[in-house]
């Protein structure tokens, strides 16, 4: 094996520490920089390769309908009353903010078109997939890796069982439909806690406050908010099967993963989000 050179003008000390670290790989360290980049775009390219094979799967294959049950019911028992808890303290500090501004201005009247607008466009979908991400995928993600190091998935691959159509799939569609069913329910919980706190706490008018709902926020938002809940569950899915299915080194290989499971869904989630808010304004604005 060829030797490995530390960089020059270090302490002897300092080299030795060097020659190891590059000896394994260290990507940061000088020379390594390029592996490392070739490497992430490997994995996202089997990313990509992997959701393509579920996407076709669903469409071209037998669907689980049972497993999809099952996984949507236990998805939906462990995100539904945290999804409640969080949009109401969450809904109230942006509601209360806004509400704010509008009293400086006289028109705390209007505060059911702020509410509508934060809570429809923006609040509900990041809150429902930031649990559904955080409870529901890394679940996920924990059960295929097990799966992964105990040998099953090598075992079905062996028996002719696909695992993407028997596993991944009905996953994937059980988080975007229950991030979709979230939606809804964050939306309305978020609203009656902010109908609350403005006309109880700050001096809005009910009437008003519930005429002003549709003043800013129509169907059209409430659809494009539901297809965000979609996308995002959809990817949080993805993300946690992906890394299930590759967990690698055991019961610490698992614990890794998971924890990938939630960083690398919520920097998809809020990639999403930016594009599809973009384009959804954009089109608004058009018409």
């Amino acid at each position: 094996m060829a030797s490995v050179q530390a960089p020059a003008g270090m302490t002897p000390q300092a080299q030795e520490i060097a020659q190891e670290a590059m000896r394994q790989g260290n990507p940061l360290l000088p020379g390594r920089a390029g592996k490392g980049l070739t490497r992430t775009l490997t994995v996202l390219g089997e990313f990509y390769r992997f959701s393509g094979q579920t996407f076709a799967r669903m469409v071209t294959r037998r669907f689980r309908m049972r497993e999809f049950i099952e996984q949507a019911w236990f998805i939906t028992t462990v995100s539904l009353l945290p999804a409640m808890l969080v949009s109401i303290p969450l809904c109230v500090i942006i509601i209360f903010q806004v509400n704010q501004l509008l009293i400086q201005i006289g028109a705390i009247d209007l505060a059911g078109a702020g509410a509508a607008v934060a809570v429809v466009r923006e609040i509900g979908p990041i809150v429902s997939v930031l649990v559904v991400a955080g409870a529901g995928a890394t679940a996920i993600c924990a059960d295929l890796g097990s799966r992964k190091i105990r040998e099953e998935i090598d075992a079905m691959v062996t028996l002719g069982i696909d695992p993407i159509e028997r596993l991944v799939v009905p996953r994937v569609v059980a988080s975007t439909v229950v991030a979709v069913a979230l939606n809804g329910v964050v939306s309305i919980v978020g609203l009656a806690g902010g109908y609350f706190f403005s006309v109880v706490l700050q001096g809005a008018t009910p009437g008003l406050f519930l005429s002003d709902l549709t003043l800013l926020v129509g169907l059209s938002d409430f659809l494009a908010s539901e297809v965000k809940a979609a996308v995002f569950g959809m990817l949080a899915g993805l993300t946690a099967c992906y890394l299930g299915l590759n967990a690698k080194g055991g019961p610490k290989g698992v614990g890794e993963a998971v924890n990938q499971t939630v960083v690398f869904a919520f920097m998809l989630l809020f990639a999403a989000n930016s594009v599809i808010s973009t384009v959804f304004l954009n089109l608004k604005a058009g018409n």
